[in-house]
């Protein structure tokens, strides 16, 4: 009798672990992509101001309209998965960006 319950405790024990390497791995994937999602949008906005001052210092002013950029300097957003802020302040001064990922298309 003694013997089967330690081959019961011992099988409990395996199958706790494995779930709980389960739940980790999964937890794990999620932190992996919401970092992978962050690099994307920073990356989009480093772009964005990028073509921004390359249009200052061409053109001598930042551009009014994040329009203005894809039509002129070629940029070219994943806007089906992003949202682009481009909120201009003067010619003279860089505009303020943000990238927001959307969550539900």
């Amino acid at each position: 009798m003694e013997g089967r319950t330690r081959r019961i405790r011992l099988i409990i024990t395996i199958v706790l672990a494995a779930l709980i390497l389960v739940v980790a791995a999964f937890a794990w994937a999620n932190k992996a992509a919401a970092d992978s999602l962050e690099e994307e949008a920073e990356a989009i906005k480093d772009t964005v101001s990028r073509r921004a001052l390359q249009c200052y210092v061409i053109e001598g002013a930042y551009p009014e309209s994040l329009d203005y950029l894809v039509e002129n300097y070629g940029l070219a957003v994943n806007m089906e998965d992003y949202k682009v802020v481009y909120i201009p302040y003067a010619e003279n001064l860089p505009p303020q960006v943000k990238v927001i990922y959307k969550k539900d298309k």
